[in-house]
This record gives structure tokens, sequence and C-alpha cells, in this order.
């Protein structure tokens, strides 16, 4: 007989009297500005389960992340909340929250869901953003836009060009004229490509990212859809609300008109990803879109010492525009953050590697200890200083796993067994086949196209007569996979068929092999092809083994990162580079106001990853990447505008003293080169 259920003491008395107020909160919109180290993981986690307890069905929330792992990682707290609200019989799971995951997983299956109704196949297959940028690349060409006197966008711009326009909801010629200026003269052919782009996808019923939001949205333009989509939902969460877009924002508007169910989480001052079209103008202006919204404030932060806090505080409080909070913790103890003046960036990386070997002979581990810089390239002469040192180091960024050849060829042939309107899939794995080149594959690829079955025409091609023999495998394959093979059996016919192309193509097949067996393990996770192509372009795994380099023989070492890679990480020691002007806020990113508030933002993400000590590296002389043709250059610099003498004085200030800020300092004179140039003509 199974036990019931019984509730006991308050689950949540862990929680702090902020946290608390929003978990208890009821069912009007609910903004919780969350901090940094503020524990809003936890507090989104510990609302789903008090919603949950109070008799709301699970399968009735709508749980919105930014990534995959994000939403397994709220699942997991969710349950084990619930686990110690509960008592649960020993054979019952806590419920699972099977609307949970990105906007773009979301929209998927949705969509996928109401394909009839709004003139979408329910076969469409999602373009990841190479396969995108190529499909771009093929219509650019089609339209002779590449042959062009004057130079034309490349693929990659155009791509992006138009994927700004989607997600920001901004008319083209605004876009050319905020971000693409060198573009500009080029509006009318853009248009005409992105026209001819969207007719491609659509007759070959493949979707990119952005469709998988636009397609959404306009759907839920439609009164009766969003009436219907938003009443199976009597909850809608999102977190890191301040990283949405306007397309994002009009979803959830059009789920929730009157916010009643709506709760969003999130830190306007941790607003960085405007080059990805987010809006920190959604976050601010969500009091005043939903009327009789609640706030709550999120204040206590539990990574931090005061002293950082402190400093992070002041940063902040000059911002234009923002939510008032000043974080504060009961660790005040804690030395002073550091701000750290040098000759220029090779001294930087001395004293960065000296700092390093400190803190680790001190018993701090390196992967206790990060490295974070605006962009990629301002670690290169840290990198160099590390490498002569010994000293490891992961830098994060590089490849992603689906960009490898030989993972794109496998993925290939199961999204042409999914969708055979598919070209860029088609005109790939056509030319796996020996024999059979670019023009052969486009006579296949026009052949199924013109038919009413395409895989009817697929099988009566005539292929070269030095491929018959492959090109009858590879139709075998494609029958097979369309004749109802069990998942995920169909990937390991697809990589028995691949291994021998694997080992003709790549002198490193025994290395890249090691990515398929892990393309073959995390199909195990996935109910079916459909899902497993989707969720797997939507997310996919960081790098594969071939980019990875050899396995790290070392037991530690040093983190190195972007402070947009950094974004919701945090370390013991963090130490952030060229904290200048020029380079913080980057010189690319003074044109307007609002790009300028976003740099002291990413300053202030920067210094909140700090848990106990944080150093800020003033160079005052950095090298500058010019762009092609300009040549590059050294300039002198002064500390960043974002920390005036005020919030100076909460650091310890280290390094030489300068007669005034920006200049550097007098070197003694101690060789006459000038007596050495006279003597030289004597």
């Amino acid at each position: 007989m199974r036990r019931p259920t019984v509730q006991v003491a308050d689950p949540f008395a862990t929680l702090n009297p902020a946290q608390r107020c929003a978990v208890n909160h009821g069912r009007g919109p609910l903004l919780v500005i969350a901090g940094a180290g503020s524990g809003k993981t936890m507090t989104l986690a510990s609302r789903v389960a008090r919603l949950v307890l109070s008799g709301a069905d699970p399968q009735r929330i709508l749980l919105v992340t930014f990534s995959r792992r994000a939403a397994q990682e709220m699942e997991r707290r969710v349950g084990r909340v619930l686990h110690q609200a509960l008592k649960f019989a020993s054979d019952r799971r806590p419920p699972s929250l099977p609307w949970s995951g990105t906007f773009h997983s979301l929209g998927a299956r949705l969509l996928r869901e109401y394909a009839g109704r709004i003139g979408l196949s329910d076969s469409f297959t999602v373009h990841d953003r190479a396969d995108a940028e190529d499909l771009m690349g093929l219509v650019r060409e089609d339209l002779g836009l590449a042959a062009t006197k004057q130079r034309f966008p490349l693929k990659g711009t155009c791509l992006a060009i138009y994927s700004r326009c989607v997600n920001s909801e901004v008319p083209l010629h605004q876009v050319l004229d905020d971000v693409f200026p060198w573009c500009a003269g080029w509006e009318d052919e853009l248009k005409r490509l992105f026209g001819a782009y969207v007719r491609a996808k659509q007759a070959q019923c493949v979707l990119d990212y952005d469709d998988l939001l636009l397609y959404w949205a306009d759907a839920m333009a439609e009164p009766s859809l969003a009436s219907h989509v938003g009443a199976r939902f009597d909850h809608v969460l999102v977190d890191e609300y301040q990283d949405t877009n306007p397309l994002q924002a009009t979803i959830l508007k059009a789920l929730k008109p009157d916010g009643q169910g709506l709760t969003v989480v999130g830190d306007d001052a941790q607003s960085i990803y405007s080059f990805r079209a987010a809006e920190v103008r959604n976050i601010l202006d969500f009091p005043r879109t939903f009327a009789g919204a609640r706030v709550v404030t999120l204040d206590r932060n539990y990574r931090s010492t005061q002293p950082i806090l402190d400093a992070s505080n002041a940063v902040m409080a000059l911002a234009a525009e923002r939510f008032t909070k000043n974080l504060w913790t009961d660790r005040t103890a804690g030395a002073r953050p550091r701000l750290v003046t040098l000759a220029d960036e090779a001294a930087q990386a001395e004293w960065v590697a000296d700092a390093v070997l400190r803190e680790r002979e001190a018993g701090m581990a390196l992967k206790k200890q990060a490295v974070l810089f605006r962009v990629s390239h301002h670690s290169a002469a840290l990198e160099l200083e590390l490498t002569r040192r010994n000293i490891p180091f992961v830098k994060f960024g590089g490849l992603k796993f689906l960009e490898a050849a030989h993972v794109k060829d496998v993925l290939s042939v199961l999204r042409w067994a999914q969708n055979p309107r598919s070209r860029l899939a088609g005109f790939r794995v056509a030319q796996l086949v020996p024999g059979i080149g670019p023009a052969t594959a486009r006579r296949l690829l026009d052949a199924m196209d013109a038919a009413p079955e395409p895989l009817i025409a697929l099988r009566e091609f005539v292929a070269p007569v030095g491929a018959v023999d492959p090109w009858g495998e590879l139709v075998a394959l494609l029958e097979a996979l369309d004749g109802g093979c069990r998942w995920p059996a169909e990937l390991e016919q697809v990589n028995r068929w691949y291994d021998p192309h694997l080992q003709r193509l790549h002198d490193d097949a025994a290395i890249r092999a090691g990515d398929l067996a892990q393309l073959a393990r995390i199909a195990q996770g996935y109910a079916s092809r459909e899902r497993f192509l989707t969720e797997l372009t939507l997310d996919p795994p960081d790098a594969t083994s071939d980019e990875a380099g050899a396995p790290h023989l070392d037991e530690d070492y040093l983190i190195l990162s972007t402070i947009h890679s950094a974004k919701g990480q945090e370390w013991h020691a963090v130490t952030v580079l060229n904290v200048v002007d020029g380079c913080m806020p980057s010189d690319m990113a003074t044109g307007s106001a609002a790009e300028i508030e976003e740099e002291r933002r990413l300053l202030y993400v920067a210094m909140t990853r700090a848990k106990q000590s944080l150093q800020l590296m003033v160079p005052l002389r950095f090298h500058v990447h010019q762009q092609a043709g300009l040549g590059d250059r050294h300039l002198y610099a002064s500390l960043t505008r974002f920390i005036s003498p005020a919030t100076a004085a909460l650091f310890e200030q280290v390094g030489p003293a300068t007669e005034a800020a920006g200049t550097p300092a007098v070197v003694p004179t101690t060789v006459d080169i000038g007596a050495r140039l006279r003597a030289r003509w004597a």
C-alpha cells in the first residue's frame, strides 16, 4: 500500500525575507531584480516548488531559461525542494517540468504541434548558424550579388543583418544606419536577398534559429492561437529576463497580456548582450508594460566580500538609468580590491603570472582563479607569458561541436532523411559519395525538387559510372531511415555507413571517431530523431575532441575567459585585464550613450564574479588591433571612465605613481643615443 504524501514543516526556511517574498507572491505580474550572487536560481526554483505545493499542475508551468543546462539545473533544484517539502513513497519521484527549456527549444516544440494551423510542415528541420550562413551564401550567389563590382557584404554579415532585423523588430534601414553603416548602400539588394532567403527556406521546409521565434511570435499575433496557447499554461516563469530581445518580449506579452501568472527574474545591471539584440528596456519597462506589477529586489549577496561589493556598487551608482539596489553581505571582512597600474601589456602579463603563482602557493588552486578580458585578443601577451612559465590554462571560446566537418556529415544524413527537401543537407551528403561532385549533386537535388515524392526521384537517379556502388549504399541507407528504423538505432546505421568515408577523408580519423561515439551517447537521451536533431542544433556541446587538442595532463589549470563567457560564473580570485578607456569601454562601443552604459555593466559583471580577491589591471600603454589594411598601433591610456576618483578610493592602489592620469612614468635616460648616431657618421 502506497503511503500518503505528507507535507512537512516550512521547506523555505533558509530563504531570506526578500527571497521568501518573491516565492510566496500570488498570481499578479512579478519582477524579481536579482543582484549578482543573490541566490537567483534558488529563488526561482523555490517559486516553482511553491506553485506545485499550492496545487499548480507541473504540466501547465512554462519555465523559460537561456540554456538547456540551466533548465536541467532548475528542474533538479525544484525536485530537491519538493523532496524536502513532501514525504514521497520510496518509489515515487518528484514531478517533472515537461515545459522547461530555452525560448528556441520551446518554440520548436510548439511550432511542431501547431504546424498544421500556421501553414508549416511538421517535418521541418532546423538550420544551425553555419548552415543558415551557407544557405544565405547560396542565395547570394544565385542572385549574382557575389559578382558585384563593389564589395557586397559576405554571407555571415548578411545573416547577422537579417537576424538583427528579426530579433530587434527594427526596419532594415534603421538596422543598417545604427549597426551596419558600411552596408547602408546595399539596402535594396539586401531586401531582395532576404526575400529570396525566406523563400528558399520555405521551399526546403527548413527554419533557422530566428524563425523559431519569428513563427512563434507571428502565430501569437492571431488572437485565437494566442488565446489557445496562453490557456495551456497557468504560470510562465522567465530566467535572465534582462537578456531577452524585443521579439521574445512580444511572445511573452501575447502569452500573458495582463501579466497574470507571469514571473520574470533578472538584473538590469547585467544586461550585456545587445550585440544579440537583447534589449535592457524589456526589464526596465516591465512595471509599465504590466500594470500593477510587483517588484522584489534581491540585494543580499552570498558570493563576494563587502569591499568588492562596495566597489561594484559604486561603478553602477553612476548608471544613467537602473533599478536602485546596493548589494550587501555578511562577509564584511576581506581585502580591498586592487587597481594595479603598470607600464604596458608585457608588464601586465608578468604581474598576473606572478600573482597567480603566489595565490597557488598560498593554497588557492588555479581552477579557483580567473583572468577576464573584454575581447579575446586582449589575453595574447598573457598567454605567451603563461606558456613560457609552464602555467597550464584553459581559454573559453573556439569552434562549436556542430561546426566540425565529420559531425556535420553525420547530422546532415539524418537531416536529409528527416526532410528530403533540404537542399543544404542533400548537397553535403551526396558529395560524400566518391565520384559525385557539385554539378551532379545539383542535378540530383533539382530532380528531387521537381518530383512530388523526392525519395522516388532519389531512388530513380542515375549516378555516374564510377559512383554506382557507393551511391547504391547511400540510397539503401536513406530508404532504411525512412522505413521506420527505431531511434537511436538509426544513428548507429549512419555511423556504420559513414565510417569508411571518415577513414578516407581524414588523416586523424581515430580522433574524430571519438566525437561520433560522443554523438551516439548523446542520442541515448532523446526519444526520437526529430527531438535529437532539434535540441542538438539549439544547444550543442562546446567542443570536439579534435579541437580540444591533447588531453590535459595537469591536475589544475588557470581559467581565461571573455567577460561575456564568464557571466553566471564565480571564482575565488578574479583579475580583469586592460581596464582602460579604449578597452573598457571599447573604442568600438562609444557611439551612443546606450553603448557606453552597456560597457559599464560589462565591467560590473566582471567585478562581481570575484568571491574574495579582485584585481583591475591598468596598463598605461596597450596594443590596438586595427581593421585590415590600417596596421596595428600602440596607445597610451587612462583608467576607465567608469571608475571615478571617489570610486578609486575604494581600491588599494598598486603600481608606479604617475604625474597625471594617462601619462606614462618617466624612464631615466641611461644611454646617449644621439652621441652614437653622430659617431656613426664621424
